[in-house]
């Protein structure tokens, strides 16, 4: 298995630090709102990969955080916190906030089949461990105290930008316009590891520390939620391209100079989605959510099949076009293979054959677009039986995720799937009397009930629209 390491600028194999367990963390949301499709992005690839390494034989302990504290509005550690900007804005307190939206993410999650991590982790369940990591950072003399807050001094590394390939002298303050700079740093590229009452008098979640009432810096929870469940020694971090810097760039910077050593070895990073104006991001252009989608007709799973026809880390560009594009690709795609049989034995060597021609795909850097090529490839071979090609289509699936051979039936109960199913028995006599009237009637009718009907030469299967 191969992957592209932001760290290195490189495709390089993938070796694993044990051979049993592959030891993965993820950033999680800051839940201030709802997540948008550009940021989904970012998970599906993260579940395809997980999802990859588990389709090789690995055993994969993931880990994710829950950013319900500290993730300020700029990227020079200024600004409010977006917590606290949208628990104002719905006159809500801070946690209930992050509960609502944390919940509306797994539903999320839920709607595009992307697994839930192993572990869990709100950034304000670890708040001990933040100080004594500080502290120690403190002891080894990386960090510094200023103006009431906590700061790491970049200036004590050999190469802060290891992972952006850029020069200080190169750097802005942010990489957003409007940032502030901030008096109280000793150096610009310098990073707050703890804000103090003395900057923030209104945070409503704040915490006692050697340093005075106050409450983390948003890089820190990433580092300690990983150092906790993964150890010292971690085999892959991801995230999306705009975590690059400033946040994974300190993750580094902060990490391995706690810890004497390196931290992770590969860095995999998604690309961004954009539209029209550029960057999707949740102040720019429509807000585009899963919900969204669903109240215009789509299936999140045709959002899933449109990221997977592109490589993750190629910027994706969504049009309205091409969402329809991937929906009728996917209808297609559940219609062919629902109406696949099982009659028959599979052909373990022709199941060898396309099996080892998706794996190889998959574990040439994620390429998903190519591993779909496979499965289409599958469903044109006329010698194969459905049989094999049922069995394929299922062990793919394991991986793509996107429901191939099961009816959307979870939201119907039995009543209404008995009626569907004599309707078409109706449809199938009334076609066989030629009384077409009839047939196109008791289709129209099922569309109305959003139940999509195909003939095919196996016979008739039916769809939940």
């Amino acid at each position: 298995m191969k992957l592209y390491n932001t760290l290195t600028r490189k495709i390089e194999e993938f070796i694993p630090i044990d051979d049993n367990l592959v030891k993965m963390y993820t950033c999680g949301p800051t839940v201030y709102h709802y997540a948008h499709i550009g940021n989904l992005r970012s998970y599906i690839m993260e579940d395809i990969l997980e999802k990859t390494l588990m389709y090789n034989g690995y055993n994969v302990k993931r880990v994710m955080n829950i950013t319900d504290v500290g993730h300020l509005s700029s990227d020079s550690d200024t600004g409010d916190d977006k917590m606290v900007t949208s628990a104002k804005k719905q006159k809500k307190t801070v946690l209930d906030i992050a509960k609502f939206y944390t919940e509306a993410f797994f539903k999320d999650f839920k709607k595009l089949n992307i697994k839930k991590p192993e572990i869990i982790e709100p950034a304000t369940n670890l708040i001990p461990e933040y100080i004594n990591f500080i502290q120690g950072l403190i002891d080894k003399g990386y960090a510094y105290i200023s103006g009431g807050n906590v700061y790491f001094d970049t200036t004590k590394l050999n190469d802060y930008y290891v992972l952006t390939n850029h020069k200080e002298d190169e750097m802005v303050v942010g990489v957003r316009q409007g940032v502030e700079n901030d008096s109280s740093k000793h150096n610009q590229a310098d990073f707050v590891l703890w804000f103090t009452k003395s900057k923030f008098e209104d945070q409503e979640l704040k915490w006692d520390s050697p340093w005075g009432l106050g409450y983390p810096g948003w890089h820190i929870e990433c580092s300690c939620i990983s150092l906790k469940y993964c150890g010292e020694n971690l085999d892959i971090h991801c995230g999306g391209v705009d975590n690059i810097f400033p946040h994974h760039t300190n993750e580094i910077a902060q990490t391995e100079s706690y810890l004497g050593h390196k931290w992770c070895n590969y860095w995999v990073h998604c690309e961004h989605l954009n539209d029209k104006n550029g960057k999707m991001s949740k102040s720019n252009g429509d807000f585009l959510t899963v919900s969204l989608l669903e109240e215009k007709g789509y299936n999140p799973l045709s959002y899933r099949l449109m990221c997977l026809q592109s490589h993750y880390r190629k910027q994706l560009v969504f049009t309205y076009e091409s969402l329809n594009n991937a929906e009728q690709a996917y209808k297609k795609l559940k219609q062919k293979t629902l109406s696949l049989r099982e009659e028959g034995n599979v052909n373990e060597d022709s199941f060898k054959f396309y099996n080892e021609k998706f794996t190889s795909a998959l574990n040439d850097d994620m390429n998903t677009s190519s591993a779909l090529t496979v499965l289409y490839d599958v469903l044109k071979d006329n010698n194969l039986n459905d049989a094999t090609k049922k069995e394929l289509v299922k062990s793919f699936d394991k991986v793509l995720s996107l429901d191939l051979t099961k009816q959307n039936t979870n939201d119907l109960d039995e009543e209404f799937i008995l009626y569907v199913e004599n309707q078409i028995k109706l449809r199938t006599e009334a076609k066989r009397n030629k009384d077409f009237k009839l047939a196109d009637k008791i289709r129209d009718e099922l569309k109305e009930k959003k139940i999509e009907i195909k003939d095919t030469k196996e016979g008739t299967i039916w769809l939940v629209k």
